[in-house]
C-alpha cells in the first residue's frame, strides 16, 4: 500500500474522524494517509467553522500525513461533483491506492452494488419518470433504485455517509481509477446526531462547551484559534459580506450558477431582493422540488463568483495545506507521480497556467471574504492565502 486517501471537511475534526484514522493505521500501519480537505466553504453551502489552515493542522496533529486542499468549485458542488473533485484530487497524486470513507453500513460490497445500479438503464429510466412526476431529486433517485434494484440497495441512499460513499465509488469508476475500498463503520453518524460535526456546530452556535468533545490535539488547535479571534465563523458573522455580494448579482449571473435550471434562477433572484441574509434567500427560493441544501450552495456560489463551468472535470492542481514528516516524504515522491502541478508556493499558481491561476484566485478571494468573519480585526486583511505556507508538524519545535 503506497497511501490511503480520505475525502473530508473536518468541520470540525472530532472523535469519529480520529477513530477512522486509527482504523486505517491498524490495518495499514506503514501507509501514509492523504486527506482531500474542503477549503473555507463546505458542501452544505456555508462557511466552515474554522479556516482550512486550522482544520488541516488539526488533522495532521491527529494522525493524517498529508492534507491537500479541495478547490472551492468542487467544495460547493452537489454530492456527485464533490465526490468527483475529491476522488480526482487523490487520483492525481499518483500514490493513493486505497480509498477510505465513513459508512453507516460498513458494507463495501453493497455500496459498490448500489453505485453500479445507478449506472443502469433501468435506473435512469425510473429516475426520469420520477422526476417528471415532480418529485424532489433525492426521493426520485431513491425510488428509482428501489424500482431497478430493490429496497436493500435503495436503503443505502437514506444515510449521508453511505450516500457519499456511493458517489465516491461512481466517481472512481468514471475516472478509470481502481483504489482498494476501505469503509469504516460509523455509529450514530447521521448529520446532527450525538457527537457528530453537526451537533458540535449547534453547540458552538448556542455558546455551549464543544471543545471537550474533541480529541485533545484538535481541541488545542481550535482553542488557540478561538483565543486569537479566528473562529468559530458562524452564519451571522458573514451575513453582511455575503449579502452585499448577492445583491450585486444580475439575473444573468444567477443563470450561470451550478444547478441553475428550469427557471430556478428567477426564484432565487426574487428571493435575494427581499432577503436580509443568505440563509433567508435560500429558504425563500425553496420549493418541494428544490432541496434547501441545493439552494444554499447556489446562494454561496453566487456570492463567491462560482459558475457552473468551474467544477467541470477534476481539480487542476494539488496544494498541500499541512503535513507531518511522512507526508513531506510522500510529497517529494508525488513530484514524480502527480499528473497535475503541485503548488507548494502559492505565488507560483500565477505562473502555472490560466485554469490553475483562475481556480487558485477564486479560492484566495473566498478566503479574503471568509476572514471578515473573524472577531479579531487584525486577521481580516486580504491576501493571506498567498502568504500562508503549509503547516509542517515538528517544524515549529525544530525552529524553536
Amino acid at each position: 500500500m503506497n497511501a490511503v486517501g480520505i475525502i473530508a471537511e473536518y468541520n470540525p475534526f472530532h472523535t469519529g474522524h480520529l477513530a477512522q484514522l486509527r482504523r486505517i493505521r491498524e490495518s495499514f500501519p506503514d501507509a501514509p494517509v492523504v486527506v482531500a480537505l474542503s477549503g473555507d466553504f463546505v458542501q452544505r453551502g456555508e462557511a466552515a467553522t474554522f479556516s482550512k489552515f486550522a482544520r488541516a493542522e488539526a488533522a495532521v496533529r491527529c494522525g493524517a500525513s498529508l492534507v491537500l486542499e479541495l478547490p472551492l468549485p468542487w467544495c460547493l458542488s452537489s454530492a456527485e461533483g464533490f465526490a468527483r473533485g475529491g476522488v480526482g484530487l487523490l487520483r492525481a497524486a499518483g500514490v493513493v491506492d486505497c480509498l477510505s470513507f465513513g459508512s453507516e453500513s460498513g458494507d463495501g460490497e453493497r455500496l459498490a452494488a448500489c453505485a453500479a445500479a445507478l449506472e443502469t438503464e433501468a435506473f435512469k429510466a425510473a429516475l426520469h419518470r420520477a422526476l417528471e412526476q415532480g418529485r424532489p431529486f433525492a426521493a426520485a433517485r431513491e425510488s428509482a433504485v428501489h424500482a431497478a434494484a430493490g429496497n436493500d440497495l435503495a436503503s443505502v441512499l437514506k444515510t449521508p455517509n453511505d450516500l457519499l460513499a456511493v458517489e465516491y465509488i461512481r466517481a472512481a469508476k468514471r475516472l478509470d481509477y481502481s483504489p482498494t475500498l476501505f469503509p469504516v463503520r460509523r455509529e450514530g453518524s447521521a448529520h446532527g446526531g450525538p457527537g457528530s460535526a453537526g451537533e458540535l456546530r449547534e453547540r458552538m452556535r448556542a455558546g455551549e462547551d464543544w471543545l471537550s468533545e474533541l480529541p485533545e490535539e484538535a481541541a488545542a488547535v481550535f482553542r488557540r484559534e478561538t483565543a486569537a479571534g479566528r473562529g468559530p465563523v458562524l452564519g451571522e458573522d458573514l451575513r453582511l459580506p455575503l449579502l452585499s455580494r448577492l445583491r450585486e448579482r444580475t439575473l444573468e449571473d444567477l443563470a450561470a450558477l451550478p444547478d441553475a435550471s428550469e427557471g430556478l434562477e428567477n426564484r432565487l433572484y426574487r428571493a435575494i431582493q427581499s432577503a436580509v441574509s443568505p440563509e433567508e434567500a435560500a429558504a425563500a427560493a425553496k420549493s418541494r422540488r428544490y432541496a434547501l441544501s441545493r439552494l444554499r450552495r447556489m446562494v454561496t456560489c453566487a456570492a463567491l463568483g462560482v459558475t457552473a463551468d468551474m467544477a467541470e472535470g477534476t481539480p487542476p492542481f494539488l496544494r498541500p495545506l499541512a503535513m507531518d514528516q511522512a507526508g513531506a516524504a510522500l510529497l517529494r515522491k508525488m513530484k514524480k507521480t502527480a499528473s497535475v502541478p503541485i503548488i507548494t508556493k502559492p505565488a507560483s499558481a500565477r505562473r502555472a497556467g490560466e485554469r490553475i491561476e483562475k481556480t487558485f484566485d477564486l479560492g484566495s478571494m473566498a478566503h479574503d471574504l471568509y476572514v471578515l468573519g473573524y472577531a479579531d480585526r487584525t486577521g481580516q486583511t486580504a491576501g493571506e492565502d498567498y502568504r500562508t505556507s503549509a503547516f509542517v508538524a515538528g517544524k515549529e519545535e525544530n525552529d524553536g
